[in-house]
């Protein structure tokens, strides 16, 4: 349903922009965002029409974030293809997200454009959670070139705006379309909240010490790239001063060797941070339950379902 609602809404114009600003939606994605819409919706009693628009613009101002990610980390492959930017040239993809962006404003505003204040609440929390994503990526942007170890708290904060925001304004915006009170609002989007912490943390890890195969990129890739992520903090703090000089020797250091950065990711695992990370994890997956404590349903029922996926996923 929502592939095909995105598929209407993209199908437009100069040809070549439109093709630019469905390229990445067409090639991939997990959908998780628009299924948190709909079932959060569905949660609260609403059918999955009634969250539709909201789906397909959650999943519009995703990949409006994923085009422009690219084009500042100078990435030219996602989801197996060539980025936006790298199969259509710069300017094109600027405008190509510029279009989704805008898109995604216009169907949320358009569709519920007999029900003003439903469509009022949809674009103002819509418009929020942009903000929170901006505001987030500029954190994540100072913490990358900033020399210090940041503390968890500082890390925390940045991936509730930068990741956390997209997935709490989905389960809220689903909220909104049900139509229910502004306390079953809140606790969907507290359940998006925790979520989305959760994902992050865990991605993360699987970013440090993932199995290649499945992450398609070399192990300990982002120790090597020097990303500030938990699982690295972690490692740094929790360390004896030999596997702290290891780990330290990699990290942000792009002319690491094989061996050492083998070394740094050997020493990481003697460390047990998986099991930190995945406890971490699992604080912010039982938060996100405890949400939804008091609905019932099959609908609630798929949300834990995925919220378990997400914490628990292969490493």
């Amino acid at each position: 349903m929502v592939n095909k609602y995105l598929g209407s809404r993209l199908d437009g114009r100069p040809t070549e922009l439109y093709k630019a600003s469905a390229h990445l939606i067409v090639n991939g994605g997990k959908r998780l965002r628009p299924y948190l819409v709909i079932k959060s919706c569905q949660v609260l009693g609403g059918s999955p029409k009634m969250a539709l628009a909201a789906a397909a613009a959650i999943e519009m101002i995703h990949n409006f974030t994923l085009v422009h990610d690219d084009i500042m980390d100078r990435d030219e492959m996602r989801h197996g293809v060539p980025t936006v930017h790298t199969r259509y040239g710069m300017p094109l993809a600027i405008l190509a997200g510029d279009v989704l962006f805008s898109k995604a404003f216009q169907i949320v505003s358009v569709d519920n454009i007999r029900d003003p204040d439903t469509s009022s609440k949809l674009v103002s929390r819509l418009a929020e959670a942009c903000v929170d994503v901006c505001e987030g990526q500029v954190l994540d942007i100072k913490m990358a070139e900033g020399k210090k170890i940041p503390q968890r708290s500082e890390y925390i904060e940045m991936v509730e705006k930068k990741t956390s925001a997209l997935f709490e304004v989905s389960c809220a915006m689903g909220a909104i379309c049900a139509k229910r009170s502004a306390r079953d609002i809140e606790n969907l989007a507290s359940f998006g909240r925790n979520l989305g912490v959760a994902f992050q943390i865990t991605d993360d890890y699987i970013g440090v010490l993932g199995d290649p195969e499945v992450t398609k990129k070399p192990v300990g890739n982002d120790l090597r790239e020097g990303k500030k992520s938990l699982p690295i903090l972690l490692a740094i703090r929790k360390a004896d001063p030999r596997r702290r000089r290891m780990i330290l020797k990699v990290f942000g250091n792009q002319r690491a060797t094989k061996k050492d950065i083998q070394s740094a990711v050997d020493a990481m695992r003697e460390l047990d941070i998986e099991n930190d990370v995945r406890n971490e994890a699992l604080k912010y997956a039982q938060k996100a339950k405890q949400s939804l404590s008091a609905y019932s349903g099959s609908a609630k029922t798929e949300m834990i379902s995925l919220l378990d996926f997400v914490v628990k996923r292969s490493l």
